[in-house]
Formats: structure tokens, sequence, C-alpha cells
């Protein structure tokens, strides 16, 4: 059974680091899109950063140029590298993955279980 796996949140102070991490786990034959979410209380889901599996990526305007997203293919993990944080950043973050489990199969949509971010003085 294929799972997704975050790590890397907390609690830190404005303008501290944090890199979060998302882990694919189980059979499958090959990822493609890795995305990182998030949900702060009260708002919707919003998509935070996309990464292709070449390694093209794209940001939401709120996080460009603080936050860095990256992929291992080879440990089938994606980061999130976020720095300058922002108590606006606080929120629940979400990893989510488009993976195929044959040559032949098509594309399912997987989520992790999410890690919680808190940026506070």
């Amino acid at each position: 059974q294929v799972q997704l796996v975050e790590s890397g949140g907390g609690l830190v102070r404005p303008g501290g680091s944090l890199r979060l991490s998302c882990a694919a786990s189980g059979r499958f034959f090959t990822i493609s899109d890795m995305n990182w979410y998030r949900q702060a209380p009260g708002k919707e889901r919003e998509l935070v950063a996309t990464i292709t599996r070449n390694r093209s990526t794209n940001y939401a305007d709120s996080v460009k140029g603080r936050f860095t997203i990256s992929r291992d293919n080879a440990e089938n993990t994606a980061y999130l590298q976020m720095n300058g944080l922002k108590p606006g950043d606080t929120a629940v973050y979400y990893c989510n993955a488009e993976i195929r489990s044959g040559a032949f199969s098509l594309p399912k949509i997987y989520w992790g279980q999410g890690t919680q971010v808190t940026v506070s003085s």
C-alpha cells in the first residue's frame, strides 16, 4: 500500500526556517508531480509549491523567494525548505503526489497526513 509521510513541522519564531520532508513508501512504479499544500484554521487548503519529476517548479505568490521545493527521485522524497517564515505561514502542511502503481496504470493522487507548522514569537 502506498503511503506518504510528512515530517519536519514544528514551532518556529518569525524569520526562522523549517525543512519539511515527504517520503513515499510501498510498491509503485513511478511518482510524477509532487506538491505541498497548506491549510490554515478556517481557510481552504491552498497549493504552496509543485515539482515535476524532471524538477520543474512552481510556487504560490505568497511564498516565492522564501520557500524552495526539491525532490530526490532515488529516495522517493520531496522537500520544502521554508525560510523567512511569517505568522501567516502557520498551517497544517500536506504533501500529495501523483503515483502510478504500474507502467500502464492510471496515476492516482495520494495525500500525507499533514504536519503542523506554527510561526509565533
